[in-house]
């Protein structure tokens, strides 16, 4: 049997207008891999996230980390993950330098520690001296990537990224996938992710879940799934299950 990191059994979240955000939604996540868990906007990713990161409660069904459930023992859960949301801000008037002090002082056991967090950390972000400037000066990408980096640093045994490179250009979000996977490989950190990017998925995830209205309508490898749907990428894959092909029908 696989030892699974992230155990989810037909979730359900109903927020309290009504809209039912999640219908019965069930996946795992394998020790130490990258899986992808991606769908249109308003499937249903960023909700799960952030059941799964103890945000938010389910209405019913079963998520687990590390074996404890997100629901009843969210302290367990919250001491095994980092959790990168896609809208994650950080405090302006602090130099981001500062800011990695302040998360650092959290985690680390020690001084020792704490120096290896946030020099560990200013090498992520690739910000140079401009890790001394206060945060409000940074520009959305700079900020992302001081982001990664505190998330990153602690060295959780889960990270949980929603659209890790959102905000970033092309040479920063190859450097920062680069830093993922090498973050998985050399750290056993296992990755849970969300993105709207398709190179970016099938360059990092070992395993893709795809989510449509709440629902898991598709898994495998990104191999498998363009085999299974005789596609030649991950874009094409995706818009045959979540039925875009009538889309391009109309605009071809």
């Amino acid at each position: 049997m696989p030892n699974y990191v992230v155990e989810v059994n037909d979730l359900h979240k109903v927020y309290p207008d009504g809209k039912e955000a999640l219908k019965g939604l069930s996946f795992n996540v394998k020790e130490g891999e990258i899986y992808g868990l991606i769908g249109p906007n308003g499937a249903g990713k960023t909700t799960t996230l952030r059941i799964l990161a103890t945000i938010l409660e389910p209405t019913s069904g079963e998520a687990r980390i590390y074996g404890y459930d997100v629901k009843t023992q969210p302290e367990q859960v919250r001491k095994h993950l980092s959790y990168l949301p896609e809208e994650a801000g950080a405090y302006k008037y602090l130099t981001g330098i500062e800011f990695l002090e302040f998360i650092a002082s959290f985690y680390a056991k020690n001084e020792e520690e704490k120096r290896r967090m946030i020099q560990e950390a200013w090498k992520i972000s690739g910000l140079g001296m401009r890790i001394k400037d206060k945060i409000k000066t940074y520009s959305k990408g700079m900020l992302r990537r001081l982001l990664i980096a505190k998330t990153l640093m602690v060295h959780p045994k889960l990270a949980i990224l929603d659209e890790p490179t959102s905000g970033l250009d092309v040479i920063n979000s190859t450097r920062v996938r680069k830093i993922i996977k090498k973050y998985t490989r050399e750290y056993g950190i296992t990755v849970l992710l969300s993105s709207h990017n398709m190179l970016e998925v099938d360059y990092l995830c070992d395993r893709v879940g795809i989510i449509h209205e709440g629902r898991l309508i598709a898994e495998g490898t990104p191999g498998e799934l363009k085999k299974k749907y005789e596609a030649e990428n991950l874009e094409e894959v995706f818009t045959k299950i979540v039925g875009g092909e009538e889309m391009w029908e109309v605009i071809s």
